[in-house]
């Protein structure tokens, strides 16, 4: 495994593999599921996320006219009763939007829980079994969001690169500190403002707050700097690089958006 290219391939594919996990195991990811309904399968995609400068589209294709549909929701987290709005047909597709006119758009942060109920003449099925939560937010401009998505991915990808060189052999040394200035920028300069145009709060992880995402932003941020301080004075500090490397992994393995920014009813 000392090999350049055997080194970049793993932590390539590592890299990959986790971000791709985190992203689909993600609260913000969509329900996706099906129902049998009338002999014939249904599949339904929920989304989890919306910009506060519109309403939600829920949408579910249903060739079969016979199919109506209506969606229940309510704010989340509360105890208000659940309010049913009827899907309206265009074509093979059963619309509503959420909030429905003429309730006001959401805040940033805002959540609503809903889930959908199909019937097609005495047979009825809903979808998903726990309602979906779907939060708000404001839009984010692609200069800070694109770089800040970058640091991240590259952070975590050079940290491989440091770990497998920390162990297999080749200048460990230089890529922990590159990956420490790309997390600490990523996660400590734009997260902040991705953050506040996001859900108008710089920062919502200890000590004012429990957001996941900040949360192990800070833990990775803490280990490798921790790393680099080791590093000083041209020591090579392997054992510093693989416990930041797999911290960070750990960490990042935390489903995105876990205990994130909530509006308070």
């Amino acid at each position: 495994m000392r090999k350049p290219w055997v080194q970049w391939t793993l932590a390539v594919v590592i890299t990959l593999i986790a971000a791709i996990y985190q992203r689909r195991t993600g609260p913000t990811y969509p329900a996706r599921g099906s129902v049998e309904l009338g002999g014939q399968e249904i599949k339904l995609k929920l989304l989890r996320t919306h910009s506060i400068t519109g309403r939600q589209p829920v949408t579910v294709v249903a060739a079969d006219t016979a199919v109506t549909g209506t969606v229940e929701w309510r704010r989340f987290p509360t105890d208000d009763p659940w309010i049913g709005e009827q899907m309206w047909r265009e074509g093979d597709v059963l619309t509503t939007v959420l909030p429905p006119p003429p309730e006001p758009l959401m805040p940033m942060a805002g959540k609503l829980e809903y889930r959908v109920t199909l019937t097609r003449g005495a047979e009825a099925v809903s979808f998903p079994e726990l309602p979906a939560v779907t939060r708000f937010k404001g839009d984010v401009p692609m200069w800070v969001l694109i770089p800040h998505v970058l640091c991240m991915f590259f952070g975590m990808l050079f940290a491989m690169r440091a770990l497998f060189a920390a162990v297999g052999g080749g200048d460990s040394r230089r890529w922990a500190f590159v990956t420490t200035a790309l997390l600490l920028f990523g996660g400590f300069v734009l997260g902040p403002m991705v953050q506040k145009y996001a859900f108008d709060a710089y920062w919502t992880g200890v000590p004012f707050g429990y957001d996941l995402t900040d949360n192990k932003t800070l833990i990775a941020g803490v280990a490798w700097i921790l790393a680099a301080w080791r590093l000083r004075g041209g020591r090579e500090a392997k054992v510093a690089i693989v416990v930041a490397t797999v911290v960070t992994m750990v960490v990042f393995a935390i489903p995105h958006s876990m205990w994130g920014s909530q509006a308070q009813w």
